[in-house]
């Protein structure tokens, strides 16, 4: 859900085309594209989102719309399977969700507001306090959560300065151009962040590196109208693989996302020590 965040540009080389070339057409070329869908993604305010992600035994599933025309706003179902959540009365349960620029609340249904809710059903993951006890990794959440869109995914790619195209194929049958590159995370945490302290940004540089993961290769996927249709990351870490792919669709859709009630919502920090 969490996209990625970058800024980077694209250099022109301020001449003609010379004999010996040919290399550096190749690798300006797939930039130089890829800064053009940059543009036109950025343009756009929202879009129909589905995907996938799988974090070592543990996979999810979310699907739903969201506006990221001032923070992010989103309804979404996810689905979760595996890992910590295999041995909770949640796994394969499809569980409303709604984030906005502030917080993302959840859906836990009846049996844990019943269990351990209060009676309430939803539970209100404040970024701010997720931010103060989650430390950097949890001040690089809140800072992806509100400065999120896919145009940053564009970006991140572009920011490598090392991107190929693959080919042309198909995404849910529309032929699109796929791009690939690849990432170090010792820098993946500098060019992902916008408003992160320097602090914020060097202790989760750490854990990225003390989590075993080097690299972090990016798919993207941009349709003829310039947009993009579909972004996969993948990395290896000391957990196992990490793999998500997003799609996105119907770009301008109108989203309208409400806050719960307060009087069905919970505090996440009020029942974390159940």
């Amino acid at each position: 859900m969490v996209g990625l965040t970058a800024c980077g540009s694209e250099k022109s080389d301020g001449g003609g085309k010379k004999s010996g070339d040919t290399a550096q057409e190749q690798v300006s070329s797939p930039l130089a594209a890829l800064k053009k869908a940059s543009q036109r993604t950025d343009q756009q305010h929202s879009a129909k989102v589905e995907g996938t992600t799988t974090m070592g035994e543990a996979n999810s599933s979310m699907k739903g719309e969201m506006d990221w025309a001032d923070g992010m706003r989103a309804n979404m179902t996810i689905t979760q399977n595996g890992g910590a959540a295999a041995s909770s009365p949640l796994a394969g349960k499809p569980m409303p969700a709604r984030y906005t620029p502030d917080a993302m609340f959840m859906n836990l249904g009846d049996e844990f507001a019943a269990q351990a809710g209060d009676g309430k059903h939803w539970v209100k993951y404040d970024y701010d306090v997720l931010a103060e006890k989650a430390g950097p990794s949890g001040a690089f959440l809140k800072d992806q959560m509100q400065n999120t869109d896919p145009a940053r995914s564009v970006q991140l790619l572009i920011a490598t300065g090392k991107v190929k195209s693959v080919g042309s194929e198909k995404v849910k049958g529309t032929k699109a151009t796929h791009y690939t590159g690849t990432v170090k995370v010792s820098e993946l945490a500098k060019m992902q962040s916008k408003d992160l302290s320097e602090s914020d940004l060097e202790g989760l540089q750490k854990q990225l590196e003390q989590s075993g993961m080097e690299t972090e290769t990016i798919d993207l996927w941009i349709d003829g109208n310039d947009l993009l249709v579909k972004k996969r990351e993948q990395a290896k870490s000391n957990n196992g693989g990490y793999d998500s792919t997003v799609f996105y669709s119907d770009y301008g859709t109108k989203v309208a996302v409400d806050e719960p009630a307060s009087s069905d919502t919970v505090n996440f920090e009020d029942i974390s020590g159940q």
